[in-house]
């Protein structure tokens, strides 16, 4: 059963920098697509960015440039780069492994609280 743990949250300032990251375990099959999401209390989880297997990314519209989602090498890690961060995008981070067929399960992890101050 794939396990995700995501890290790197924290508290940052206005326009600051984080990168998170998404470790990937317990499989041996190759890592699927993958996505980041953010969710507001009393909102609904939001998509941020996605990568598929083939390192294809896309991003939403509210990103314009300031985020970017990566892996490094053969690593089972996938990172969220996040800048210029505004007050707004406090969230709760979450990484997803997309389902590899149609009846294949999705795996979510934990998440990891991002707190930005003005």
């Amino acid at each position: 059963q794939v396990h995700l743990v995501e890290s790197g949250g924290g508290l940052v300032q206005a326009g600051g920098s984080l990168r998170l990251s998404c470790a990937r375990s317990g499989s041996i099959a190759r890592m699927g697509a993958m996505a980041w999401y953010r969710q507001v209390p009393g909102k609904q989880r939001e998509l941020v960015a996605t990568m598929g297997r083939d390192s294809t990314t896309t991003y939403a519209d509210f990103v314009k440039g300031r985020f970017a989602i990566f892996r490094e090498g053969a690593e089972d890690t996938v990172y969220l780069q996040l800048n210029m961060l505004q007050p707004e995008e406090t969230a709760v981070y979450y990484c997803k492994e997309e389902r590899a067929c149609l009846n294949c399960p999705e795996y979510w992890g934990q998440g990891t609280q991002v707190t930005v101050s003005s």
